[in-house]
C-alpha cells in the first residue's frame, strides 16, 4: 500500500475541485497548472526551513530565502481559490477559513520529518 506524498495530495485535492466544480473548472485547471509548476521550489524552500505550513492552511516565510516570499505568496493564492471552492461545494455552512484549518491538520500529519507547522496555538515547530 502506497502512501500519499503532501505534493500528491495537493495535486489530488486541485483536481477534485475542479471535477465537483465544472463552472469553475477553467479556473482550477490554471490553480492546478501553476500548483504544479511551483511545486519543485516549494518542497526544496520548504527543506530548507525557509518555508513552513502555518495552523490555516497556507505556507509562511520562515527566513529569508531567494524567492521564498514569492513563493510563498503565489501559493497561498491558489490555496485560498481552491479553500473557496471547496467551501462552496460543501455549502453555506462551510467557510473556507474552515477548509484550510482542516487542510493545515492534514499537511501536519503527511510532511515529512524536518517541516516547519505551526501548532493550533500557533507555536513553530519542526516535525520529528
Amino acid at each position: 500500500m502506497s502512501t500519499l506524498t503532501l505534493p500528491r495530495f495537493l495535486l489530488c485535492l486541485v483536481a477534485f475541485c475542479a471535477a465537483v466544480l465544472p463552472g469553475r473548472a477553467e479556473d482550477l485547471a490554471a490553480v492546478r497548472a501553476r500548483m504544479s509548476e511551483r511545486l519543485p521550489a516549494l518542497v526544496a524552500l520548504r527543506q530548507q526551513g525557509a518555508i513552513g505550513e502555518n495552523n490555516r492552511g497556507y505556507t509562511e516565510v520562515r527566513r529569508d530565502a531567494q524567492g521564498a516570499s514569492a513563493v510563498s505568496a503565489a501559493e497561498n493564492r491558489d490555496r485560498e481559490i481552491v479553500y473557496a471552492a471547496i467551501a462552496q461545494q460543501q455549502g453555506g455552512g462551510v467557510s473556507a477559513e474552515q477548509v484550510g484549518r482542516a487542510r493545515a491538520r492534514q499537511i501536519a500529519a503527511q510532511s515529512p520529518a524536518g517541516t516547519w507547522l505551526q501548532s493550533d496555538s500557533g507555536q513553530w515547530y519542526q516535525k520529528e
